[in-house]
């Protein structure tokens, strides 16, 4: 089926009564990268698991980022399948196995949303539950829960995968308490919620982890400040084997998940601050590292100076394009980005030392005081001219021009 086919099903009447599934219509979303091996099992599975097309409105779409057969597979699967199933391929896997959700959550017009992976670890005979779940307790979020009594990890392969797992559910909790309260396990990659609660465009995905990006974007809107949050429910599930394939956690995910970690922390103004003043401070190491080799190779203090200032803009530029801007980057070409940056940076030193006098000789202040309070000064000025100069769209017909680096 192409992308064109998707219709989601129409809702069922009130006067319908459902064995505890929902009374409304839902959609399965399952996001794949090359899960040929598993999609047959998978839909027969669900087959069982689902109630009766006759009383519950449901269909199945893949949004599959494959490098395989995947989609074919998909297709030839769904030909014997009780409920509808629809496949859309993405040419482009932008954002990842989050961002497959996302797509799928933009075409889905149903009551409800339930979200699973292919690889068969996530048993398809909860998805009636999850739904049900929701239904009974009026939660808008429902998770299956690893961590919960009647729950279990035992699929995770061996114990760096289990290490790994509870420490990123630590760090998570840790980081997010308020928008997390409630959710036992924010690495699951199960759960079911109402098309109402979510706001496809203002989801962000970095990765696989989708339900943390939900999870804190839709229990603290913008600004951070508490507003109407998700109620959330759990249910027990058992992690199950991979059925077939290999896992998709690698390194590199690994790292796409902390970037995702940094952007969702300081998605507030203070915490971009913040963040903007510890990936400051950490520029000192390479600063003074190109410093120390540079005089090391007979290149006097001053011009080694001015140019192991360069090294340190350099660091805190890539940190800061990766760990507080990343989803403003399409707004200027990649160059333009870095010369403004580097401007005000070097700016800051041109600008402290008038500051310093300005402080000592109109104000009388002494020399230390004078130079603590012109670096806090250049450090919030230089901060909201980089926001405002570097990482803020453009007013002007002209930044349609420019497309992400």
């Amino acid at each position: 089926m192409s992308e064109d086919l998707w219709s989601p099903p129409a809702p069922i009447g009130p006067d319908v009564s459902l064995p505890q599934a929902a009374t409304g219509s839902v959609t399965l979303i399952v996001p794949t990268f090359n899960e040929a091996g598993n999609i047959a099992e998978l839909l027969r599975r669900l087959g069982d698991a689902l109630p009766d097309p006759e009383h519950l409105s449901c269909a199945v779409l893949f949004v599959d980022d494959s490098t395989d057969d995947t989609p074919a597979v998909i297709e030839k699967a769904a030909a014997d399948h009780p409920f509808p199933v629809a496949v859309l391929h993405r040419e482009t896997a932008e954002g990842g196995l989050g961002g497959a959700v996302v797509e799928g959550l933009k075409r889905a017009d149903t009551d409800w949303i339930v979200v699973m992976d292919a690889d068969l670890q996530h048993p398809p005979h909860l998805v009636p539950e999850l739904v049900g779940e929701g239904e009974r307790t009026g939660a808008d979020l429902v998770v299956a829960s690893r961590y919960i009594s009647g729950g279990s990890r035992a699929g995770l392969a061996g114990g760096y995968r289990i290490a790994v797992s509870r420490g990123a559910t630590w760090l998570t909790k840790g980081l997010f308490p308020r928008a997390l309260r409630g959710i036992s396990d924010p690495m699951s990659g199960f759960f079911a919620m109402r098309r109402s609660a979510i706001t496809a465009e203002a989801l962000k995905p970095l990765g696989y982890k989708i339900l943390l990006e939900l999870a804190v974007r839709t229990r603290l809107p913008r600004g951070g400040a508490p507003g109407q949050p998700a109620k959330v429910a759990e249910v027990p599930f058992v992690f199950q084997d991979r059925y077939s394939g290999e896992s998709k956690s690698t390194a590199r995910e690994g790292m796409r998940f902390l970037a995702h970690l940094a952007a969702l922390r300081s998605a507030t103004p203070l915490a971009r601050m913040v963040g903007f003043g510890l990936i400051g401070l950490s520029g000192f190491a390479p600063n003074l590292a190109a410093l120390w080799l540079l005089t090391r190779a007979g290149m006097h203090y001053l011009p080694a100076e001015i140019l192991a200032n360069q090294a340190g803009v350099l660091w805190n530029f890539l940190l800061i394009e990766t760990l507080l801007f990343r989803d403003r980057r399409h707004h200027r070409h990649r160059a333009d980005r870095i010369g403004r940056f580097a401007l005000l940076a070097n700016a800051d030193l041109l600008l402290r030392i008038p500051l310093i006098a300005l402080f000592v000789a109109r104000f009388g202040m002494d020399v230390l005081p004078a130079t603590a309070l012109a670096l806090a000064t250049t450090f919030v000025l230089r901060f909201a001219a980089t926001e405002a100069l570097v990482y803020l769209p453009r007013t002007s017909r002209a930044a349609g021009r420019h497309t992400r680096s």
